[in-house]
């Protein structure tokens, strides 16, 4: 539907969330007045309504941005305008990989609002993985997404108008500099921001004395400020993706703008990887442990070879640039992405470690001392990954790192 813009900003309730819906008229006329509304958000920005007509079974979410981080409060201001970035970047996902994100049905730039199809028969998949849940279709799904999104909106396949009209309409400064500080910056420093256990003090000091390591981050960092390739998601990790057996379906990209090619597969890798560490305590029965970091494992691998197997059929099919037919510009552009992934995951490994934002995959591991261990056994595997991401030539050897930490 056509954006319709209100007079003024308010936060909606579940009174009127229930006005914006019979506006919209989603469900019939005789369903409005049966209808349930719950506010079901968790998260750290935005509110969210869960809007259903139980008779007939059919239900949306509303979503609004509020004008501050809600795990804050009103002392951290933020732009409403990341509630139009978010429903812009949806759209065209949609146009590329439509199986893979919500429906949109409505936004509203004054109340910045975006209402979507409902996936509650789908589950978040971090607190699947960390049940011990596998999805055959994830990496295939992962892989095809950021492929797909890769390629349709870089350079390569887009007029220089267009791609740089593009970067203006994605424009995201306010939400990328929360990027720039939780993952690139405050962890490496002893920043007020950060949190862990007191019992990780030195190993978190090392980390901010390794003058090798920072110089390392720095440059990832820069890529990251000033690198316009293509439209990230900008925060693709297991918490940002809904799964069921045959469905996997990527949200919230409300922290979407132009960014290195890297970025995103990184995090999804990250955070598998972090699970991966987290199984050797969840995992209760040892085939079971070695079943899901199998599959992990196997995850990571399949999703960056379905990356380059489709970013590179894109290619040869759809290749507008003037280079595209030159012999190695295709695989020297893969393997920078590559090495640039393996970096940005380690920096999301630190940060989800010792920085603001954690992950419940090590967080919920009840005995404190097997917690500080397997955080330290992160801290030592996202150190790696950031100092030597040069050296790896492959998918294999980062599986085979992942899997010896």
């Amino acid at each position: 539907m056509s954006v319709k813009v209100k007079s003024a900003y308010e936060p909606l309730n579940e009174l009127t969330v229930l006005e914006i819906v019979k506006d919209i008229h989603y469900f019939e006329a005789a369903a409005e007045n049966e209808l349930k509304v719950k506010e079901i958000g968790d998260g750290n920005l935005n509110l969210v309504f869960h809007v259903e007509h139980p008779s007939s079974q059919t239900s949306l979410i509303v979503k609004q941005a509020l004008p501050y981080a809600k795990v804050v409060g009103e002392s951290w201001p933020l732009t409403l305008d990341r509630a139009r970035i978010e429903s812009d970047a949806l759209l065209k996902q949609s146009e590329f990989v439509s199986t893979l994100v919500p429906k949109i049905y409505y936004s509203d730039q004054t109340l910045a609002i975006t209402i979507m199809e409902d996936l509650s028969d789908h589950v978040i998949l971090r607190k699947a993985l960390v049940e011990g849940k596998t999805y055959r279709k994830l990496a295939e799904d992962i892989g095809t997404f950021t492929a797909k999104m890769a390629f349709y909106t870089s350079d390569f396949y887009l007029h220089p108008f267009e791609k740089k009209d593009q970067v203006q309409r994605f424009s995201n400064p306010e939400l990328c500099k929360i990027t720039e500080d939780l993952v690139f910056t405050d962890p490496f420093f002893n920043h007020d921001t950060n949190d862990f256990p007191k019992e990780l003090q030195s190993q978190v000091e090392k980390i901010w004395n390794d003058k090798e390591l920072l110089r390392e981050v720095a440059d990832l960092r820069y890529s990251f400020l000033t690198r316009a390739e293509i439209l990230l998601h900008g925060d693709l990790h297991t918490g940002s993706i809904f799964v069921k057996e045959n469905s996997t379906k990527v949200i919230d990209p409300e922290f979407a703008f132009y960014g290195p090619a890297g970025f995103d597969i990184a995090h999804f890798f990250a955070n598998l990887a972090l699970n991966h560490l987290a199984q050797n305590v969840h995992a209760k029965e040892p085939f079971h442990r070695e079943s899901v970091q199998g599959y992990l494992l196997e995850t990571i691998n399949k999703t960056w070879m379905t990356y380059e197997t489709v970013f590179t059929n894109l290619w040869h099919e759809h290749a507008l640039d003037p280079f595209a037919k030159t012999d190695g510009v295709l695989e020297r552009f893969l393997h920078k992405t590559f090495q640039d992934a393996v970096g940005f995951a380690g920096c999301e490994i630190i940060r989800r470690t010792i920085g603001l934002a954690h992950v419940a995959d090590l967080d919920s591991i009840e005995q404190k001392d097997i917690e500080v261990f397997y955080k330290k056994k992160a801290l030592e595997l996202g150190s790696c990954l950031i100092k030597y991401r040069k050296t790896f030539t492959s998918i294999t050897e980062l599986v085979n790192k992942i899997k010896d930490a």
